[in-house]
């Protein structure tokens, strides 16, 4: 008895065919093994034209993979939609996938962007990059927590904190406030990663104009001085590098997320983290930052007239009480704000999270962290930490520009 798959197959004629074939066919054999051959390629192909009708999305994630995968694996389970996800690096952190982006504009191979902060997002969205994007679910979401236009939304928040060593520094020696790593006893101590990318950026956008709004013209600029004067590191490593420096004896404190710390905690490193204000005194929500994750739709020319239904799904699953959870339990510790979530979120909300204007801070980001980047490591190449391991301002560069390099080239090569 013949096999189902036999029974199937358009070359068993062939087969057949061959097998009676008198000596004078016979000896044609090669001919008839070429169009057997010929007859399974077809099969194959047609096997890959049915494989392929199973719908699938494309999202670029900033988020760290290690947390992403398994919610994008659980969507992909659940929905039945094959997610093709492009993660970053960690020296680039969002801005390697935003510029790809830019680079892709005209003809873009992503329908999602998850990014882990929202200042690179505002600007797509500004820029013409993203499309806005409606449903019933997405429309439930809180309007603080997205664009107006339904061009970007926000979930899953971690605070802009600093790690500090706790075998290494007291607790009441510990900075309470991002100015406070001006002063002298921090000369050499501290580090941060490059501002020009990731929540660093994000940051460094909010104090420019947080500060000139909140204190006075020219305080940004002012802290940037004083951080030089007292060396801060820059490391290209990401905001993991730092807490990593930090625990391994290389620094003593340094600017980072709150997703780093926790992470490192379950490692076992022996790390804190402070919630710093930004403004000093008991002004109202003068406190810590909290940068959210967020997801939008990337917009498409207006002659693809590709089906949108399994991106939107991806972002109302991305917005889900489900994620939002699994974020917080995982090591990240991301804060939910799903009103739904609500008490949950509160053990882990920093006391009076800082109010910003983030139509300010977002466009501000770009020029606030070239700012920073230069002045500080000039005033490394100057004089360099004594006895601190950190990058010569050349290598420093060559590592950040080629890691920005590699990842806005992808474009190019459809990686």
């Amino acid at each position: 008895m013949s096999s189902f798959g036999e029974q199937l197959s358009p070359c068993r004629p062939l087969r057949l065919f061959a097998s009676h074939a008198s000596p004078s066919v016979a000896a044609c054999g090669r001919c008839a093994s070429a169009l057997l051959r010929v007859c399974m390629l077809a099969m194959l192909a047609f096997a890959g034209v049915a494989c392929s009708d199973r719908p699938s999305v494309v999202v670029y994630v900033s988020a760290d993979e290690a947390f992403a995968r398994p919610i994008l694996a659980e969507f992909e389970r659940t929905s039945g939609v094959r997610v093709d996800a492009v993660f970053d690096t960690e020296a680039t952190k969002t801005t390697g996938l935003a510029n790809r982006l830019r680079a892709e504009r005209d003809r873009p191979r992503a329908d999602v962007f998850w990014s882990s902060e929202n200042v690179q997002t505002i600007l797509l969205a500004e820029e013409g990059v993203l499309a806005p994007a409606s449903s019933e679910g997405l429309g439930a979401w809180p309007a603080e927590h997205r664009d107006a236009q339904g061009r970007w939304y926000a979930f899953a928040a971690r605070a802009r904190v600093i790690v500090v060593a706790r075998d290494r520094v007291p607790k009441e020696e510990w900075p309470t406030t991002w100015m406070e790593l001006t002063q002298d006893r921090w000369a050499g101590r501290v580090a941060m990663a490059d501002p020009r990318f990731g929540t660093t950026r994000t940051h460094m956008g909010v104090l420019a104009t947080e500060w000139e709004r909140r204190l006075m013209p020219g305080a940004f600029g002012a802290w940037l001085e004083g951080l030089g004067e007292q060396r801060v590191a820059l490391l290209t490593s990401g905001n993991a590098g730092v807490v990593e420096a930090v625990a391994s004896g290389q620094f003593d404190v340094g600017m980072t997320d709150t997703d780093d710390v926790w992470a490192a905690q379950a490692r076992g490193m022996a790390v804190e983290l402070i919630y710093p204000r930004h403004v000093e005194g008991d002004e109202p929500q003068g406190g810590t930052l909290l940068i959210p994750n967020t997801c939008a739709l990337v917009a498409r020319p207006t002659t693809d007239a590709s089906d949108r239904r399994h991106a939107i799904a991806l972002m109302e699953y991305l917005l889900s009480a489900e994620v939002e959870r699994a974020l917080l339990a995982s090591d990240s510790r991301n804060i939910p704000l799903a009103p739904a979530l609500a008490e949950e979120a509160k053990a882990w909300l920093p006391p009076d999270p800082l109010r910003i204007d983030w139509s300010r801070a977002a466009p501000a980001a770009e020029e606030a962290s070239n700012r920073a980047a230069a002045l500080l490591r000039a005033a490394l190449e100057r004089k360099p930490p004594v006895g601190r391991v950190v990058p010569s301002d050349a290598e420093h560069e060559a590592d950040a520009e080629k890691a920005v390099e590699d990842a806005t080239s992808a474009a190019g090569s459809g990686r």
